[in-house]
């Protein structure tokens, strides 16, 4: 897989699925969207842990900087 996120984006995602967990373990959220959180929240924090997002590939956008 070639990175295609940069720092920026994956910093972003990281601070959402903190977001989404918090929202959903404090009860806040809870029920069917609270769990659609926490998986949105997973999906998120595994694309920005290993720099790939399929989606990104798919409309061909990168923001991952040249090198």
């Amino acid at each position: 897989m070639i990175k295609n996120m940069g720092v920026a984006d994956r910093v972003i995602r990281i601070l959402l699925a903190v977001v989404f967990a918090a929202l959903f373990f404090t009860g806040t959220v809870t029920g069917v969207i609270g769990y659609i959180l926490l998986v949105a929240g997973g999906i998120s924090l595994a694309t920005s842990v290993v720099s790939f997002c399929p989606l990104y590939k798919l409309i061909g956008t990168n923001t991952c900087p040249r090198k």
